[in-house]
């Protein structure tokens, strides 16, 4: 993942002060505000309600590289746009994927293969499995630990708190998703984020007809919007949903003209503000849980 010498002489830095951390994604930046507490001088690139698939670095960016001790960064082809951005800061900082250990899912396409292609069919989006979200924090605990020993213990035992919560969440989620009737466990959303969950809990989050039409450039065309409501209405799912990175306003068109519900929105690929259901990670995972035993079972969530 990194090398020694790296760690040596970010632990010296660290020594002169915080160590300076950046995250690029919020849902990262959660992960690392726990873990590091008061110890760490952290900035996050993509802050709440960001997408990071499609944001476009600022300048005040480049300086936080630039100053950053170590940046922790998701990997699997989410961070497009994060090798120019590290090259044009000059930056010296350390890079550790966070995914590193967790069994990858490919991405597949529409009769279930995976693309013959060049393009990056990994699918990125590890944390919403929340066993993932556990490795992807031992991770972040050891290179911290690594670059800062001095502050070592306080980072292993925040972490294994930490972690101690997450099992538990795991656990909870699970037994929530199993109050839905098994033939009633579909999902439908506006962008394929959800298969690490789907895989991890049992809901068939297959490949979205809605994704089709809402990551086009361009508006798509009646046709397009007929054949995606035709497959909504075939496949019996009284709901779907958008995420919160995304613009409701076709969704909720297509389902309008497909006679189903538009439930609440779903963290997907960051979190929310301060002030909302998905301000942690913790947060966010529970919302989108009881988002949908509430909607797919019928009745509210116990």
């Amino acid at each position: 993942m990194v090398l020694a010498g790296f760690f040596a002489s970010a632990a010296t830095q660290a020594a002169q002060g915080k160590l300076k951390v950046v995250a690029t994604t919020s849902i990262i930046g959660d992960f690392l505000r726990v873990v590091g507490s008061d110890d760490l001088d952290l900035n996050v690139l993509v802050g709440p309600g960001g997408d990071p698939h499609e944001y476009e670095p600022v300048p005040s960016d480049s300086i936080r590289l630039a100053r950053a001790d170590l940046i922790f960064e998701n990997g699997l082809g989410l961070e497009t746009w994060l090798d120019k951005l590290c090259s044009s800061a000059q930056t010296h900082a350390i890079r550790v994927v966070v995914t590193d250990g967790i069994k990858i899912r490919h991405v597949l396409n529409d009769e279930g293969r995976r693309p013959n292609s060049d393009a990056d069919d990994r699918d990125p989006h590890a944390w919403q499995n929340v066993a993932n979200a556990v490795i992807m924090v031992h991770n972040i605990e050891s290179a911290l630990a690594k670059s800062d020993p001095a502050h070592a213990a306080g980072y292993k035992t925040r972490a294994a708190a930490y972690e101690v919560q997450l099992n538990e969440l795991d656990d909870w989620v699970a037994r929530m998703i199993h109050t839905i009737p098994p033939q009633q466990r579909k999902l439908v959303t506006s962008h394929d984020a959800f298969g690490y969950f789907g895989d991890r809990y049992g809901i068939d989050v297959s490949r979205s007809a809605l994704e089709s039409v809402t990551t086009e450039a361009s508006d798509p065309s009646a046709r397009q919007i007929v054949e995606v409501v035709k497959k909504i209405k075939s496949s019996g799912v009284p709901v779907i949903f958008v995420e919160n990175v995304q613009n409701p306003r076709l969704i909720q068109q297509i389902a309008a003209e497909a006679h189903v519900a538009v439930g609440p929105p779903l963290y997907s690929d960051a979190l929310g503000p301060a002030d909302s259901d998905g301000a942690t990670y913790l947060d966010m995972i529970r919302h989108n849980v009881a988002t949908l035993v509430n909607a797919l079972k019928g009745s509210p969530a116990p």
